[in-house]
Parts: C-alpha cells; structure tokens; sequence
C-alpha cells in the first residue's frame, strides 16, 4: 500500500488469470441494470382514461465487456482501442410499465413478459438498460413491447409522440426520499433538457434525459416516476449515486509506473465515482502504452465493497523470438550464413519481455522493435530486416519473427579520394583505391579488409580484422586487428624545402585495439600499437636530416621505433554533424626497450551546433600536447583545409602545442547546396622551437594565424563536397576543395 495525499492505492504485480467464462469488464461498477417499462392507457373523449399497456418487461444484461479469451482476441482488442473502435459507453434503452407488474431480477434473470390491462390514474416506471453496443441486435424488451402493440392494433410512434403536463420535476433517492448530498440533486436537475415544470413531455423526451443523467457519470441507475396529485403530474427521477472513491488495486501493470497511475485517480478520492472521469483515467493509461508504442490496455474494471476500484491490465509477452532467411532475389525462406545466435544477441527484444508492437519483464514497444530493426541493419550483413507478430497459439503470447534478407558477404570495390598532404603539383591530390572485403567470416559478422591507396607520393596497404562483438561478451566489446605499411608525404612538418625536393614518412604500423561503450552515448578505445617509421627521399632512400639539417628522427638513426598504448574516450550526440561531440585521446610510449621512444600525447576537440531556423552556426575546438621525445615529424601541423583555410597544409606552424579554433554559419540555397561562412584561427602556442631541429623556424612559420571566408557545400553519395575561397591574414587568397566534413 502506498500514500499519497490521502489516496490509497495498492498495486500488485501477480498476475491473476480469469477462466475463459469471466466476462465482467465494468460489472459492478454500474449496478445491476434494472428493467425499463410502463403501460399507457390512451383514451378518446378525456385525460381521465390511461394509456393501454405496454406488454412485457426487459430484465436487462449488466453492463460488461467480454473479457479477450484468445490470444488473437486479445491482439484484436488492443488494436480496436489503439484505433478508437473500442467504447466504454453503454447504450439505453427504456420502455414502460405499469409499477404493480415490474419485477426486479437479477442481471443474469431470464426475461419475462407482463401482460394485464389496466385502469388507474396514471403512475408510470421506467428503469435504464445498459447493455454494450454491440449488444444491441440481441432481444431486448422494446422490441418485444413493440411487437405485442403490432398485434393489438397499435401504434407506438404514436403513443411515444403523446404528449403529458408535468406540473413537478423532482430528483429523489430509489426510495423516494431526498439525496443527501444536494451537489449530486445540482448535477442531475443540471443534466435535464427537456423534463421541466410546467412543460409538455413525450416518452422520448423523457427518455432522453435518463440517458443525460446516466451520461452524467454520477448515477448507476435512474428511474422516471410519473405520479399524478392534485398540483399535476408529478415527475420524479429516482437515483441510485455511485459509491465514493476510497483506494485503488491494479494488477498485472507490469511496466506501468505507479506515479502515473496515482496521478491519474487521484483527484478523484474521496468523490462520488465519476464513469465519465474513470473513462478519462482509463484513456489516459491506455495512451500511456500507445505513446511509447506499447501493446497494452485496461481489461477489466470493477469496484469492490468499500468504493475499491480495481484495474486489470493486459500486456502481451513475448513467447518467442524466430530468425526467417529470405532470398533476395524471390523473397522465398531460403537457409541462411549468419548464425542465428549472432543476430538474437543483437536484440534488446528478449523472451518473456511483454510485447505490445521483444528475453526480462520489460515492456517491448514498437520504437524497441525499431531500434532493433536498426541495430541488425547496422552489423552490415543485411539488406532487409523487418519484424512480425504472431500469436503463439492459446497461450496468451505473441511470437516474433525477424525477416532477414542478407547482403552479399563479399567482394572487391574501387574507388578514389583526395590528399590533404600534397598541395602542389598537377593532380598530386588525387589517390586511387582497390579493396576486398568479407563482412561475415563464418558467419559470425566477423569482417575482413585488405585495401590498397595510391596516389602519386602517397600510398596505403592495410589489412585490418574486426570483430563487433567478442562472443561471450556482455558489454558489446568489440575488437580489431590492424597491420600496415604507408608512405605518407612529410611536407606538414618539413615542407617547402628550396631544392623542391619531395620527402616522404614511411611507417609499419601493427597493433589491437578493444572498444566499447560504457555509457549511453559515450564510447572507449584501449589498444597497443607498434610503429616503425623513418622519413625517406624520392628515390626512397632512408634520410635522417632535411635540407635545413634538422633532425627527421628522435633518435638519430633511420627509423623510430614506438610502442604505443592508446586509450580514447568519444561522446557523441545525436550523430549529426550539427550536434554535439567531444573526443578524449592519450598515447603513451612504452620504453620496453631502451631505444624506444618514451613520450606521452594527448589531443582533445569538441564541437556544438545551433540550430536558428534554416541556419546552422557550428563552433569547433580542438588542442594537444606533447611531453618527451618524440620524432619531428610527429608534431602538430597547423594550417589547411581542416584546420586554418588559407593557409597551405601546415603553414601556420607546427609545435609540440596546439590550439585551433573555428566558427561557421551555414545556410540553405537550392536544393542539396548550402552556403557558408567561416572564420579559422590557429597557434603552436610558442612551441615551435621545443620541436627537435625547429622545423618551423627554419620555415619561417609564424606559428599563428586566422583565416576567413566563403564556400559553397553539395550533397554527394561520396558524403559533402566542399569547396572554399579562405583569405589568411597576410591577405592572401587560396582555393580549398574537400570531401566529407571538417575533423
């Protein structure tokens, strides 16, 4: 039991099954429907003579709804409620009799005619029948009246059309007596339309305002009594007020939180029950579960002694989740090479989870299913997915089946790209590519990538094997392999020698990295990696000193030897370019043996965008350093196409520190292209000359500057094409052409 301002409530997660015969939905909460009847007598020469009876009297059904008793039932109800074909509202109907021959039963009573004639003042009954909608082609007692008046000659239209004076408009208890509360008199008198003193009435008319004060929500039975004294026609409608709200128990809300449900009914405590009110409350839960895409709905309501209202709510659960290949081509099951086991892990559908759209007591919700949809979408392997519900049969469960159409799962590809370390020099940008890949080895979405890169300095080979998922694993660890050798151009560090001749860094590089995330939206990568790398001229021979005889290695010979570990830490927002980000990374080198190189580095840059209307502003950061002995031509380049535009590619310095800052604002012109304008500012912080042989003096770096400009962005299947004009602070202009975004 809880308390919260002075409501009770009391929720319970056991989950309690009704037979299959239990079909009360709201019994008890209306009272036991009574029946609706009166005989008029008409006469021809004076208002002396009464109506000729009515026959007969309805002992109608309670009002309830039946109850899902399948699973199919059970989805088809949810799926009516989600898509407004699903009513609480009762249906009415009334008829009348004479009071000596009503005959009060009980809801489940068999009906039973009434036939008499009668001669006495006029002193009319009439009670409601609720009965649902959908009942409302079964036998009730109007139709059996009407059928007895065909017989006898005559016309109900008629007599329904007849108009009484009523003198008197009263609203008293079953008993005849005063209501004690006089708020629950105000609502009933306030409900009535057409039953006023001193006004002519017809059955209809009075018939419709039972239905007005029913619909009120505060009755749960209302009996027109029409009595004649000396004053008129008296009319009185005899009400029974539902009980007062005193607690709550709602069972089998596995998922629904009980705040909401307190804050749904507790406005209600300590009041006559409102049906209209209640309805609203069920409404609002049964939106709770639609909004967050969940199959689940109130079953069943009643009110117990004591004014307890308790909930039943039906959420389906998952019984089982099944893999179906599909061939590509035919769309035909076909057998698959992923094993089943690798796509299920995938999952955040568990068995046993309750499904209202996934194996835990969590609610799985059609956005759920969608995440999952996306996740095996993103292993690679697949070309289609999609997600259907079955019922499992009489259980009460739904089965999920995932439709898989694989990709290909490998094959060789080509394709092109540019440098950003070559700026001089006809088509000296441009690289070519030739890869082959496998994204499925042993079916396990275990990948495999050979790739080869040249350009006309610049060349690439890698070979790298990722694994996404460690088996056994439950944190999503992935991991990867990497061997390669490249051969990269060396002019960020030591270009623009005067002999115009071109050097080049060549590494070998191999290692493994482990990455995983490890909080929603943040991602880290630990790894060791070795490298073995020595600058180099065009001719390829090993050099240890440029054209200004600065050092091209920390150690003095060919090569550099470095053993790396490697820790980085990612935040990401929402994935867009646009949104928020923020990278963390630390290399340490590891002097396992005594000529190995023992620094540490670390790099930071972050990025925001805002959004005003169709225009994005984009601001960028980004800084590092450097402590111990590291190769020259490690140091932080600044200046270029992804650091300070109209500069050459590290022109502005390059130093053992860094700050570059940059602002942008961006706006839409004509279909995929946008303009833009931005500003770049970039400095080593003084740390030039801490570089070995002080490339950057010998260069006549400034060490700082800024830029600014215009350009132009295109949407490409390549991703965006980039092209500016930046000016840099010496007021010198420069072309500067990109594909992808900024770093």
């Amino acid at each position: 039991m809880q308390r919260h301002d002075d409501v009770h409530f009391s929720s319970s997660s056991i989950r309690i099954h009704s037979s299959s015969h239990d079909q009360s939905f709201l019994a008890n909460l209306q009272s036991c429907s009574k029946t609706l009847a009166s005989q008029l007598s008409t006469t021809r020469l004076s208002l002396g003579r009464l109506l000729k009876s009515l026959k007969n009297r309805h002992s109608s059904p309670r009002f309830t709804q039946n109850r899902p008793n399948s699973p199919t039932q059970m989805l088809n109800s949810i799926t009516q409620l989600m898509i407004g074909k699903s009513s609480l509202a009762p249906s009415v109907s009334l008829s009348l009799i004479h009071p000596a021959q009503s005959i009060w039963s009980d809801s489940g009573a068999d009906n039973k005619g009434l036939t008499a004639g009668i001669n006495s003042p006029l002193l009319c009954c009439a009670s409601l029948s609720l009965t649902r909608p959908s009942e409302s082609t079964q036998s009730v007692e109007g139709k059996d009246v009407i059928q007895q008046q065909l017989q006898k000659g005559h016309s109900v239209s008629r007599n329904a059309e007849e108009r009484v004076l009523i003198s008197e408009v009263l609203v008293r208890t079953k008993d005849g007596e005063e209501l004690e509360r006089k708020d629950l008199e105000m609502e009933a008198l306030a409900a009535l339309k057409a039953c006023r003193a001193n006004s002519a009435l017809t059955i209809r008319e009075v018939q419709e305002d039972v239905h007005r004060i029913i619909e009120s929500g505060y009755f749960c039975s209302c009996t027109p009594v029409a009595v004649d004294t000396r004053d008129g026609i008296r009319l009185m409608f005899q009400v029974e007020p539902n009980q007062e709200f005193r607690g709550l128990v709602c069972e089998n809300a596995n998922v629904l939180p009980s705040k909401f449900i307190q804050e749904a009914f507790q406005d209600g405590f300590g009041k006559v029950i409102n049906i209209k009110r209640l309805e609203e409350a069920i409404t609002s839960i049964n939106g709770w579960y639609m909004e967050r895409g969940l199959f689940g709905i109130v079953s069943d309501i009643d009110t117990l002694s004591g004014g307890i209202v308790r909930l039943q709510v039906a959420e389906a659960e998952v019984n089982n989740i099944s893999i179906r290949f599909l061939d590509r081509k035919t769309g035909e099951p076909t057998k698959g090479k992923t094993r089943v086991e690798t796509i299920l892990r995938q999952l955040t559908t568990k068995k046993g989870q309750v499904f209202l759209e996934s194996l835990s007591l969590d609610v799985y919700s059609m956005l759920q299913g969608k995440r999952d949809v996306d996740t095996v979408l993103a292993m690679g392997i697949m070309e289609d997915v999609s997600i259907i519900p079955q019922p499992a049969g009489d259980s009460g469960k739904v089965d999920l089946i995932m439709n898989c159409v694989e990709r290909p799962s490998g094959g060789f590809s080509a394709g092109g790209g540019i440098s950003s370390g070559i700026t001089s020099g006809p088509l000296s940008g441009l690289i070519g590519s030739f890869a082959y890949s496998h994204r499925n080895i042993l079916g396990r979405n275990q990948k495999l990538n050979v790739s080869l890169e040249r350009g006309q300095i610049d060349s690439i080979f890698r070979i790298n094997y990722t694994d996404p998922w460690i088996e056994g694993d439950d944190k999503r660890t992935s991991r990867s392999i990497m061997v390669q050798n490249s051969r990269t151009p060396g002019n960020l560090v030591h270009g623009n020698q005067p002999d115009n001749a071109n050097l080049t860094i060549g590494r070998v590089t191999a290692g493994i990295e482990y990455s995983r995330p490890f909080r929603p939206k943040w991602s880290g990568t630990a790894g060791l990696i070795f490298q073995h790398a020595g600058a180099r001229d065009e001719q390829g021979n090993p050099i240890i000193k440029d054209f200004y005889s600065s050092p091209l290695t920390a150690s003095g010979k060919t090569h550099d030897d470095t053993l790396l570990a490697k820790f980085e830490s990612i935040y990401t927002g929402s994935g867009d370019h646009g949104s928020t980000m923020f990278a963390f990374n630390m290399e340490q080198g590891l002097p396992v043996l005594p000529e190995w190189l023992f620094f540490n580095r670390v790099n930071a840059r972050t990025r925001k965008g805002i959004h005003i209307g169709p225009t994005r502003f984009l601001f960028s950061l980004s800084g590092g350093h450097v402590v111990g002995n590291f190769s020259p031509h490690e140091a932080f380049a600044i200046g270029g196409t992804n650091s300070v535009r109209g500069y050459e590619e590290g022109a502005v310095g390059s130093g053992r520190s860094y700050v570059v800052g940059s602002g942008e604002v961006s706006f839409p012109m004509r279909g995929p292209v946008e303009g833009v304008l931005f500003t770049d500012y970039g400095t080593d912080l003084g740390s030039g000359p801490t570089v070995p042989g002080d490339p950057a003096g010998a260069r006549l770096k400034p060490g700082s500057g800024y830029g600014y400009g215009f350009g132009v962005r295109v949407d490409s299947p390549l991703g965006p094409l980039r092209l500016e004009y930046a000016f840099n602070d010496k007021h010198t202009g420069r072309f500067h052409f990109g594909v992808g975004h900024r770093n």
